[in-house]
């Protein structure tokens, strides 16, 4: 007889629910499947959920399952999203019901770049998802913040133009055109370093590809408009045309399947262009350490220091003024004015920032209420807001000027919405709808008389019992409950006579009767289902409160936006008193003026963790004079850790201060706006990417040659320091010539080097000018005096510096022998005890270029030009 192969196991019902949700899912997709009070996962979810989540692992009936609480899946999912990976969520959409299989369905899918959860999401910074494409005719990009319904779009013909903005956003999830990546990373390495820039952006991103169809222009010229409601882009500026669209159309697709809904918070969307910001290349922005420090973290950055903000949106919208500092004056100066009329009114500054710590953040509780993510406390947190805005105006009526007067003109305080959020809701909420107590009591007469069934049921049990005795005479008549029959009026059969017409039997024991009337039964119905119908009839209370929301919508964000305005100034106005910062003058010039200039997080690092040298613990103030007609280079010389690196790092960075609309760290800023901040700083090896230091150094300064204009900055450090002296020197030597283009042309400039053979250079390029870090000299040790003056340095004092470091003492002295020896010429001498031997026998010696007469060595200067 043939052996009979054994049948598949028949899935249940609720396994078939999961598996066809499951089938529907992106690969690698976690599904969260609701039972009950949990989130469980089931088979390789289950196996990577506990891996991921550091949840423990089980099995029933041989299949692998992994659970989490329902009421603690958000900080779940946050982990999971951490490790880069989706999150779709099947919730139960109908009422358990004995007996019967629930209702499932998929109700979104959370990615890295979709989360709105308050646990998903950093307070203080956005959280984009960037679209990006590339055609022969250019690049195209989109990026969102779901969470705040940011929107934008931007189209260049170069990656180089897109890059700044990009890395300064910093996104969290990657959206491409199918086998378009691919192809970028095909030609990385090809000589390209802005496409290899680009793939270290979005290397360590989850990324994912969409059919090339969802990145037309076309159609994704009607999803943006359906998204934003509107009829066509008219109104954005945006011709139906417009090459990004096509990024922006492909956004809303993949936003549209994860919320499994359209997003509903997005009202505008606007085009950003290079040519109206002042740029920062990806490099720029880690030498400078914009946004992170060295270490990775915000700590130590100039983010950091300049943050004084006392709320989320203030600290996202200092991340976007930095991110892309506008050329207009006009926006400039607004800010500075409104910084400098709060610092006259130090008094108003403190009451503001008090009130504004009770301020929310409006912008991601109703993008969450739009989204359909909704709880009591984000009501909650319009109703705080709401209370602090009367004050807040009456505070800013008392401080002049009329740059804060436009500001309070924008705060609308919404009284009939700010009423009714207090008169509806109660004092304290509950994180759930499901928990209920949210409405406050005596505001809906028939929400009290359903919770009146439910909290004094009792009491009108006694009062009916009481009632019911009087009108029979029955003295021991009872109204009593139990599991099988409800609600019933007992009668002992000595009684029986006594009972009226209009009692119904319901059940007979021993020693008594059982009856129950109309009334009664009418009463059970509506205790039985009381606690049902109140919470239905809260959340149709609390349903009307968010449409009331909603419908203030717009003038909400405009209100918040300028709260987000008045808390970044406010924070600005504290440092800059604290700090001693002045204004700056912006002009359309081409000079830049910096008196007793500081670096603004060093400073900061000084006071708050006094450690160093002798002399170290207060930072020495310098003054900068750069003009393209006239003093354009300054080639700055010095021993290392003068101080040469912090001084050209903080005249780039009081730049950008100003350019963002912030005070600066000297006590006379006068500054032609610049139209782009390179920074050559640092050494870095890339060689998981093939790439040694003297390679990264050549990309970027390559970058600095071929982008800079007349209005640029430029600070440059220690140029070919990676390669032997004389290929170093020579590169520095014609680095310095190119930027010394003809008069009025060349881009503002502070060079650091230690080359000391580039100081002749101002014989010959008559904008070249030489300054030095200072340094004294006492007992054989060097004093840091940290000033800059001008003229050359007359030594390194290498060996110093050397023996401050730590080096051995016998290394020390026999580095200064060396160093006589050398500088006497006389390097046949240099012969220490059981030194190294050639392969002749005879004692190794450093090579050193014969020592040329002043007057030959000049001629060779000349011969160069």
């Amino acid at each position: 007889m043939a052996k009979q192969t054994a049948e598949p196991k028949k899935m249940t019902p609720m396994m078939k629910q999961y598996t066809e949700v499951k089938r529907g899912l992106p690969p690698g997709t976690l599904l969260l499947f609701r039972l009950g009070d949990f989130y469980e996962m089931f088979h390789e979810d289950a196996e990577e959920g506990a891996r991921l989540l550091g949840i423990t692992l089980t099995q029933r009936q041989g299949v692998p399952m992994a659970g989490i609480p329902y009421h603690a899946a958000e900080s779940y999912i946050g982990k999971a999203l951490a490790a880069g990976s989706k999150v779709a969520i099947c919730d139960q959409v109908e009422a358990p019901r004995p007996g019967k299989l629930v209702k499932r369905s998929l109700t979104r899918i959370i990615t890295p770049g979709t989360a709105i959860e308050p646990a998903q999401v950093e307070a203080g910074q956005n959280r984009f998802i960037l679209a990006l494409d590339s055609h022969k005719e250019g690049w195209r990009a989109s990026w969102m913040d779901l969470s705040t319904g940011d929107f934008v779009l931007a189209a260049h013909r170069n990656v180089a133009d897109l890059l700044p903005i990009l890395n300064a956003i910093a996104p969290s999830e990657l959206v491409v055109s199918e086998q378009r990546l691919e192809s970028w990373r095909n030609r990385a390495g090809d000589g390209s370093p802005d496409l290899d820039e680009l793939l270290r952006l979005t290397g360590n991103l989850p990324i994912t590809e969409l059919p090339s169809f969802h990145f037309e222009t076309d159609s994704g010229a009607r999803a943006v408009a359906e998204a934003l409601k509107v009829l066509n882009l008219d109104g954005f500026g945006l011709d139906r045309q417009h090459p990004a669209l096509g990024a922006a159309g492909a956004l809303v697709h993949y936003v549209t399947e994860n919320l499994c809904a359209r997003p509903e918070n997005l009202r505008k969307i606007r085009e950003y262009r290079c040519d109206r910001s002042l740029l920062l290349d990806p490099a720029t922005l880690r030498n400078l350490e914009i946004f992170t420090s060295a270490s990775g973290g915000r700590d130590g950055s100039l983010a950091a220091a300049i943050d004084h903000t006392v709320t989320a949106a203030g600290t996202r919208l200092l991340n976007e003024y930095l991110s892309s500092p506008p050329l207009v004056p006009e926006e400039l100066r607004r800010r500075q004015s409104c910084v400098g009329e709060l610092l006259e009114a130090p008094s108003a500054v403190r009451r503001l920032r008090e009130r504004l710590q009770a301020v929310r953040d409006i912008p991601r509780i109703l993008g969450r209420l739009q989204n359909r993510l909704r709880n009591p406390r984000e009501l909650g947190g319009v109703r705080e807001t709401l209370r602090q805005i009367p004050d807040i105006r009456e505070t800013l009526a008392t401080v002049e000027g009329p740059a804060l007067g436009s500001l309070r003109d924008a705060l609308d305080s919404f009284p009939d919405l700010a009423e009714r959020l207090e008169a509806a809701l109660s004092d304290e909420l509950p994180g759930q709808l499901t928990e209920g107590g949210y409405i406050r009591p005596g505001y809906d007469g028939e929400l009290d008389r359903l919770l009146s069934l439910t909290s004094d049921n009792k009491n009108w049990l006694a009062d009916l019992e009481r009632g019911e005795q009087e009108r029979t005479g029955i003295k021991k008549l009872r109204v009593r409950f139990n599991n099988a029959f409800g609600y019933y009026i007992e009668v002992t059969k000595a009684n029986l006579h006594l009972v009226p017409d209009d009692y119904i039997r319901k059940q007979t024991t021993v020693n008594s009767e059982r009856f129950y009337t109309e009334a009664l039964k009418q009463k059970e119905k509506e205790i039985f289902h009381a606690e049902e119908n109140a919470r239905a009839r809260e959340l149709e209370i609390f349903g009307t409160l968010v449409k009331a929301v909603l419908a203030e919508e717009a003038g909400l964000r405009e209100t918040a936006a300028a709260l987000a305005e008045l808390d970044l100034f406010l924070g600005w106005a504290v440092l800059t008193r604290e700090w001693n910062y002045c204004r700056p003058d912006l002009d359309e010039g081409t000079g830049l003026l910096i008196k007793e200039g500081r670096h603004p997080v060093v400073e900061q690092t000084i006071r708050q963790h006094p450690a160093g040298l002798a002399g170290s613990f207060a930072f020495v103030p310098n003054d900068t004079g750069l003009d393209t007609s006239g003093e354009q280079i300054m080639l700055i010389t010095g021993p290392n850790m003068a101080g040469k690196s912090t001084y050209i790092r903080q005249v780039a960075l009081i730049t950008l201060l100003a350019q963002i609309g912030c005070w600066v760290p000297a006590t006379e800023c006068r500054l032609g706006l610049v139209d782009r901040i390179f920074s050559r700083v640092g050494a870095s090896d890339e060689l998981a990417r093939g790439n040694s230091t003297f390679m990264v150094e050549m990309n970027e300064t390559a970058n600095i040659l071929n982008n800079a204009t007349e209005r640029s900055l430029i600070v440059l450090d220690e140029i070919g320091r990676g390669t032997s002296t004389y290929d170093g020197l020579s590169i520095a030597w014609a680095v310095v010539e190119n930027l010394h283009r003809p008069e009025g042309s060349g881009p503002r400039t502070l060079f650091a080097t230690h080359y000391h053979e580039l100081t002749q250079l101002d014989r010959y390029l008559n904008r070249v000018r030489n300054y030095s870090v200072s340094v004294k000299e006492w007992n054989d040790e060097i004093i840091f005096v940290r000033q800059v003056v001008p003229g050359p340095a007359d030594r390194s004092y290498g060996i110093q510096v050397a023996r401050l470091a730590g080096l051995p003492l016998p290394v020390i002295n026999r580095a200064k022998e060396i160093l006589e020896r050398l500088e006497s010429d006389d390097t046949t001498a240099i012969s220490p005890p059981a030194s190294p031997t050639t392969s002749s026998g005879r004692p190794s010696s450093p090579k050193r270029k014969p020592k040329v007469k002043k007057s030959e060595e000049e001629e060779e200067q000349l011969s160069l030009f």
